[in-house]
């Protein structure tokens, strides 16, 4: 799930048509489809003149191209239209494989790169097996795009200081961000939501002459995937819902676990770590010790940020370098490096690129175009359900979660959904029922997407099964090298063999401090993809 921008801070925490049925289905369509979108035919081409040295083998296969469709499902013959960016990888022999459909969460991220990520060591097995398509959802990517405005200029909150004047700040400011998204996302505003979204996925699945579909959701995509399957039950063959959303109930809900799990992740994973590495980068020798130096550097960070290239680096900075360490383990060397230079003040260029790097992943606002995400983003939430409260409930809310989890609680009072003034989706609630077995995988302690919001979806969603990665704290958890969840995998979607029942895999040991010998999982790889196309 990512978090917002640093204009917010880093909140939110840091993705025959329409019965999506095989021909057989006397079930009615959700929508029409227009024989213009049904009939059309994508242009598919290579998506690389030259493949850049970083793709992966067999990267070079991979194919773009647009799929158009109504800017409105609910009145497809008005002649308003979107673009939608698609890509697919093909494997190598064949031009009749099962199609996977990918979202990389968000909710809002682009997926264009994400087929290449299935090219890595670990799931390159899947890429032989399936063409799989990546999609810019509408409104972000290389998409038809949302956008809140530019925000380069904007204040720098501290979501800690709970001074009466600071907090109607912080209100008013979100106040203004969800006036501007309105203004410059424009009509396209109103219809970026998960049940337009899933009407465009079935579009593609019907384009391409496709009975049925297989799905891999990450995150946020959990909650798509789900969707898609409720809206089009007989169109789906096999889906995999990777760190799962509370996808049976609201975003309200969904967002409301993070302060708990990162908490969690912190205090049980990264502080020990840190602490048992204190010979390394000398931040204290034990998670009390680590703590107190995390907040002294907070602090001093905000008092007088330091400087660099990629701009100042201050306590925004920090939280949000410490809120991406919790999504992998992987990263917790990087973290260490970095809170070591921060502490010296020295090697400030290692830390504005590892700042560059969060801010790509979770701030997206920064810059234009990734604006499009952030902007989708919260379309998405705030368009497709409700959000309960009032500004001074939502700040003493957030009052409250801080004083439990202050890693991320304080974050919670910033909520443009409160005031957001879009059209409300009437989404169907999944339920499970009429859908093949779905397979659910979740680590214990991931801290974007709770393992309890994620119990509650299971116990929700009709003949789910659910895979538990015991001890695990990392966010997205197939192809990381894990042998149990990824052998699990493998079967379902290839030999289409469904678990008996849920089933309990042990997670992996936390890293040493060498950055190279850490086995990267798949978001981690689309990080290092993202600027390709």
């Amino acid at each position: 799930m990512r978090n917002t921008t640093r204009v917010l801070g880093v909140t939110a925490a840091i993705t025959a048509l329409l019965t999506a049925a095989a021909p057989a289905s006397a079930e009615p369509a959700p929508f029409a489809v227009p024989s213009e979108y049904a009939d059309q035919r994508i242009d598919w081409q290579p998506c690389f003149d030259e493949p850049p040295p970083q793709l992966p083998p067999g990267g070079e296969r991979l194919e773009c191209g647009t799929l158009t469709a109504p800017m409105d499902w609910h009145n497809p013959d008005n002649g308003k239209e979107i673009r939608i960016a698609v890509s697919r990888l093909r494997p190598e022999g064949t031009q009749n494989a099962r199609a996977l459909f990918t979202n990389p969460g968000g909710p809002g991220g682009a997926g264009l790169e994400m087929p290449l990520g299935f090219l890595f060591d670990g799931r390159d097995e899947l890429a032989a097996h399936f063409t799989i398509y990546g999609i810019d959802v509408r409104g972000t990517g290389r998409s038809t795009t949302v956008s809140c405005g530019p925000q380069e200029n904007a204040p720098s909150f501290d979501v800690k200081d709970r001074s009466p004047q600071n907090v109607r700040a912080i209100l008013h400011h979100t106040e203004e961000f969800a006036e501007s998204c309105a203004q410059h996302s424009g009509e396209l505003g109103r219809y970026v939501n998960t049940e337009q979204t899933v009407a465009d996925l079935d579009l593609l699945r019907r384009v391409e002459d496709h009975d049925r579909i297989n799905w891999y959701g990450v995150s946020g995509g959990t909650w798509l995937g789900a969707h898609y399957a409720t809206y089009f039950p007989r169109a789906v063959d096999r889906m995999v819902l990777d760190s799962n959303t509370q996808f049976t109930g609201s975003w309200q809900e969904v967002f409301a676990w993070q302060p708990m799990a990162f908490e969690r992740r912190w205090r049980e994973d990264v502080l020990p770590w840190l602490a048992a590495h204190d010979d390394q980068y000398q931040l204290g020798s034990s998670p009390r010790q680590v703590q107190f130096t995390v907040d002294q550097l907070r602090e001093g960070l905000k008092r007088q940020p330091l400087p660099t290239p990629q701009g100042p680096l201050d306590h925004n900075a920090l939280d949000a370098l410490l809120v991406q360490a919790m999504y992998s383990k992987s990263l917790f060397p990087e973290l260490g490096e970095a809170l070591r230079a921060l502490r010296a003040e020295t090697d400030l260029e290692l830390v504005a690129e590892r700042l560059a790097a969060t801010r790509a992943r979770f701030v997206p606002m920064q810059t234009d175009p990734a604006d499009s995400q952030a902007a989708t983003m919260f379309a998405i939430r705030c368009n497709d359900t409700e959000f309960r409260g009032t500004p001074d409930s939502v700040a003493a809310w957030s009052q409250l979660q801080g004083q439990m989890f202050p890693l991320y609680g304080y974050h919670t009072i910033v909520q443009p959904c409160l005031y957001w003034h879009g059209q409300q989706a009437q989404l169907k609630r999944p339920d499970g029922k009429g859908v093949p077995p779905v397979l659910m995988l979740q680590a214990e302690k991931d801290p974007a997407t709770a393992y309890e919001g994620a119990l509650i979806a299971h116990r929700e969603f009709a003949n789910s099964r659910l895979v538990t990665v015991r001890g695990e704290g990392d966010h997205g958890v197939y192809g990381a090298g894990n042998g149990c969840v990824d052998d699990v995998v493998v079967e379902y979607l290839i030999d289409k063999q469904v678990p008996a029942g849920d089933i309990s895999c042990p997670g992996g040991e936390l890293p040493g401090v060498d950055v190279r010998d850490q086995r990267s999982g798949l978001l981690d790889n689309l990080l290092e993809l993202q600027d390709l196309l």
